[in-house]
């Protein structure tokens, strides 16, 4: 298959682009060329800005790919433009979307790909829902062959299991930190909600299961693995392959929000949540997929790339900052 990946070289799209590669696809990656190392595995690359609609479209123009994805689709306007370059050009068309659009609170568990759409926290998962729409519109009005995945939370080689107080954005390596130098780590309310980290690996296998599937299109999947585990049990495994036991404080979420009410919509919005997946109906278009990635096997794989790549263990003074400030806080009120 001609394959276009708009992005390709980050968390998830890095091993879809491997995997990809590995079976024999022809693989194009959209994206400004900051990282070519997929050149030596065949990969061709057109280099642009998909940010920038306008050369999206100019160089994307009367090609034909069987199947295209965008992961780096942010806005709304981006889903346009996306449609607008590729209708006509594509045998089908991945939707990134997210599990952070489904219910919040959330009444039902496992959740399920029917499960409503709805997150009045997180202005993240709204943006991502108005994409769905806008996508199942175009297929029913358009004809435009779409397929909508859901990650949840997906980590890799690069990207370890962020803690609730962390998000994407803060350096991964701060709270491996925390833990190997015997520092107090937070999690958010009593530990035992469950939660379910997916490795990339995984995720890239059930993607290309649902590539060329023409079942698929029109449908929506979220890709999970079936291994949820509580916060403390993701804790304590980091622990395990780190040889330190971590020293977990429980802090209630309500204190949370109220000391840093940056926070609220990101716990609230997300990690206060049991992330328990149903994925029956994944299974059902890709049979055989499974967890391949057990949570200490992909963490051990993390933290080893970490240790082989020193220059990338950075930490975020802030973030700690911020953590050692709310068990300061904490304390005060617990020991009055």
């Amino acid at each position: 298959m001609k394959v276009l990946l708009i992005g390709g070289t980050g968390n998830i799209s890095s091993s879809i682009t491997r995997r990809c590669l590995e079976r024999g696809d022809e693989v194009w990656l959209f994206n400004r060329g900051h990282d070519r190392s997929f050149e030596a595995m065949g990969a061709h690359y057109i280099i642009g800005n998909a940010m920038d609609h306008e050369d999206l479209k100019a160089k994307l123009k009367d090609q034909w790919f069987d199947v295209a994805a965008n992961f780096i689709i942010y806005r709304f306007e981006d889903s346009v433009a996306t449609f607008e370059a590729l209708n006509g050009h594509v045998g089908q068309f991945f939707f990134i979307s997210s599990c952070t659009v489904y219910q919040k609170p959330c009444y039902n568990t496992p959740i399920t790909p029917d499960t409503p759409l709805k997150n009045p926290y997180s202005a993240y998962a709204r943006t991502k829902i108005q994409g769905e729409f806008y996508f199942l519109e175009r297929y029913r009005e358009d004809d435009f062959p779409v397929t909508i995945v859901r990650p949840s939370h997906t980590y890799g080689e690069k990207k370890l299991v962020v803690g609730p107080l962390m998000g994407w954005g803060v350096p991964h390596w701060t709270l491996a930190d925390r833990i190997l130098k015997g520092q107090p780590i937070i999690v958010h309310g009593t530990g035992r909600s469950l939660w379910t980290a997916t490795h990339s690996d995984d995720f890239a296998y059930a993607f290309c299961g649902l590539m060329g599937n023409q079942r698929a299109i029109g449908h929506q999947f979220h890709i999970t693995n079936d291994e949820a585990m509580t916060w403390d049990m993701i804790m304590q495994t980091y622990g395990l392959v780190l040889g330190v036991q971590p020293k977990i404080v429980h802090v209630p979420v309500d204190f949370i929000a109220k000391f840093k009410p940056n926070l609220r919509d990101g716990i609230y919005g997300d990690m206060i949540e049991n992330g328990v997946f149903d994925i029956k109906k994944l299974q059902d278009f890709v049979p055989g997929y499974r967890t391949r990635v057990p949570l200490r096997e992909g963490l051990k794989r993390s933290v080893q790339w970490y240790y082989d790549h020193p220059d990338q263990m950075q930490i975020s003074a802030e973030n700690n900052q911020l953590t050692d400030d709310i068990l300061a806080a904490w304390d005060a009120v617990r020991y009055d």
